[in-house]
């Protein structure tokens, strides 16, 4: 049988800083429906990756006193070995920063605006740096961000939009047509009546106030917004062009399931979708929008001091059982909670009493009474088969979960196999049966019971733990795998000999580990004290270190120093400083060359074409072999650096200030 394809993809991270335990749930999820996938026949193409373009990111950056391709090459390689760690099986991680996603981007930015779908405008509104998003003012919520909560600023620049306006209709009638499009129901009511019914508003695809983006190819003032960019990875990583397709993408784009968070919903099923259908694309065939994992009650936030990584769980639990956790503690709509209390509980009571207890007493009692062989079943009671009908109910709810996206319910249903085949021991009573000829005859069947129910539990659980799934079926002794197994009871092999009895998950010292944790928590605690400390008294020096006036002067002495606008027309960084600038400006007076220390602060890209003030009748001096005609006006900050006092488009080069 040919197979089918099947495209799974996940939200690309952020590159702003290492993604906590909740930001890690995306690529757990879709990776157990990529595996689930490829068990049922497809051939999967699972990408995901990173975002790594933005405001947020050119701004990090220089605090930290790199480039931003530095600062997202640190993040992006926390995002990849996150992946890797959790046994995460993409095919492609892509990058945004990549060569041929830029190219991609580019030239569908150039389609839709040849073909009338981007226009030019000018945007005024508020923006909040953190969320990279544009609001109005009946959008906030009491003055803030309505998503964040964090402080926004009026912004007003020039811009290009997508006509999403256009596309209204088209939108809601692929909704109405697709009633399952988006998964859980309540997040398509929401886009539906929150942002659709009342009327679709074009949206602002460009900046112009910052340069780490993708340029706009032909207007490279503009770079190109996250909607039209991280967005365009789900074709671009797979070789889409606008002019001449990949055959891997007309292969896989044809059958997409895209794994999301809750809240970039509204960017997926109506900005990206308007994106797809404006080229004329085939669109997704699902969007499933999870909810949130929060730390008891509260989002993670390093400030409070409750962020848990992937690595930290992985440390302490192991792959399988982080992964096992994720998956079954996250309710289909509602938001999942974490703490160390109920990962340790759900490790002990589901992995090591149930699952693990289970194929570890039943493997050592195939070793004790038969050497190790399972022979055939015969004489069948009514508990063998109420077992084998809970096995073969759990093999065929797994599929029906995986395809409702409802991995919490998979998990349990294989739990619950798990303790039934644990209660057919005590109803069977091995050890019991084992002590007369009559009573071993019956024990043949009671394992070979257990074995098969092991088998279809090792079966089912390779999407959520494919280590312990190998483990399993190892320990039994059976290459028999595949989905196709399960659909009846009875495939293992008669005749078939077990391995050793390894415990697959050892219990964990809940004492112990909370110990541990205490005194990494206070550490943590300490730290954030310090940092606090240490941020509040470089505050209260810097307000002390505010110089006092100078002696004072007339009006007639401060009238000799003449400040004139300019603009910055070339800018290089001096080869022999690593302080200085080397500024060619055009002051309506033939033009000059100043140079300026402020190359800490400000790259060459920053300053080209930007209008500042100088100080222009000062007396040229030379600074390493080349003369300065002037000095730029600039505010020195508390912290020692400075910030170019920049003027208004309006300004006319040459303007004296007064």
């Amino acid at each position: 049988m040919d197979k089918k394809p099947c495209l799974i993809t996940t939200a690309i991270a952020y590159t702003s800083r290492k993604p906590h335990i909740g930001n890690t749930y995306d690529v757990v999820c879709a990776d157990a429906l990529a595996r689930f996938r490829r068990m049922q026949g497809y051939d999967v193409f699972f990408l995901t990756g990173t975002d790594e373009h933005g405001q947020k990111i050119e701004e990090q950056a220089r605090e930290a006193g790199i480039t931003p391709k530095q600062h997202v090459d640190i993040i992006a390689g926390e995002v990849k070995r996150t992946c890797d760690m959790l046994g995460v099986s993409y095919s492609r991680f892509i990058r945004t920063t990549d060569e041929d996603h830029e190219r991609c981007v580019q030239k569908i930015f150039r389609k839709l605006y040849e073909q009338g779908d981007i226009y030019k405008s000018e945007y005024e509104g508020w923006y909040c740096v953190p969320c990279e998003s544009f609001y109005t003012e009946t959008q906030l919520a009491d003055g803030k961000c309505p998503d964040c909560g964090r402080e926004v600023t009026k912004t007003k620049e020039e811009a290009y939009f997508l006509r999403l306006s256009k596309y209204q209709k088209q939108l809601e009638e692929f909704l109405d047509a697709n009633p399952d499009f988006i998964q859980p129901e309540s997040r398509k009511k929401e886009m539906i009546n929150n942002f659709i019914k009342p009327g679709l508003q074009d949206l602002c695809i460009t900046r112009s106030s910052f340069k780490w983006g993708v340029p706009v190819d032909f207007d490279p003032k503009h770079v190109i917004y996250v909607w039209i960019d991280a967005l365009s990875n789900y074709i671009s990583g797979l070789g889409y062009d606008v002019d001449n397709p990949s055959e891997m993408y007309k292969y896989y784009w044809q059958n997409c399931t895209h794994i999301i968070g809750k809240d970039i919903i509204r960017f997926h099923s109506i900005y990206w979708i308007v994106e797809l259908m404006a080229l004329g694309l085939p669109l997704p065939k699902k969007i499933f929008a999870h909810p949130w994992l929060l730390f008891g009650t509260d989002k993670m936030s390093k400030s409070k001091g409750n962020v848990i990584y992937a690595d930290d769980l992985v440390t302490r639990f192991g792959v399988d059982a982080t992964r096992y956790y994720l998956l079954s503690e996250m309710p289909f709509a509602a938001d999942g909670s974490i703490s160390y209390e109920t990962v340790i509980d759900r490790y002990n009571v589901d992995l090591a009493n149930t699952i693990g207890n289970l194929v570890n007493r039943t493997v050592a009692m195939v070793n004790k009474y038969f050497g190790g062989y399972v022979d055939a079943p015969h004489d069948k009671t009514e508990l063998d088969l109420e077992l084998e009908a809970k096995a073969l109910e759990a093999a065929k709810n797994l599929s029906a979960h995986f395809e409702a996206f409802r991995f919490a319910d998979a998990c349990s249903d294989v739990l619950g196999l798990a303790r039934r085949a644990n209660k057919y021991i005590d109803e069977t009573e091995p050890w019991a049966l084992a002590k007369t000829e009559e009573g071993r005859k019956r024990l043949v069947t009671v394992l070979y019971e257990l074995i098969e129910a092991i088998r279809f539990i090792g079966i089912l659980v390779r999407p959520i733990m494919p280590d312990t799934s190998d483990k399993i079926l190892t320990e039994i002794g059976t290459d028999l795998d595949g989905l196709d197994t399960l659909c009846a009871f009875g495939g293992y092999a008669a005749g078939s000999k077990v391995g050793s009895a390894e415990p697959l998950f050892a219990r964990i010292d809940a004492k112990k580990v909370y110990e541990e944790l205490k005194a990494e928590m206070d550490a943590v605690k300490a730290e954030l004290e310090k940092e606090k400390a240490e941020e509040a008294n470089a505050k209260a020096e810097a307000e002390s270190a505010v110089k006092p006036l100078a002696d004072e002067i007339t009006i007639d002495e401060f009238m000799k120093t003449e400040l004139r606008a300019a603009k910055v027309v070339e800018c290089v960084k001096l080869e022999k400083s690593q302080k200085l600038l080397k500024l060619r400006l055009d002051d309506g007076m033939g033009g000059r060359q100043v140079l300026s220390g402020i190359a800490k602060w400000y790259k060459p890209e920053e300053l080209i074409g930007k209008k500042v003030v100088i100080v222009a009748n000062l007396k040229p001096a030379k600074l390493c072999g080349e003369e300065s005609q002037g000095m730029i006006v600039c505010a020195e900050m508390p912290d020692g650096s400075a910030k170019v006092t920049f003027l208004d488009d309006s300004v006319p080069v040459g303007a004296k200030l007064r």
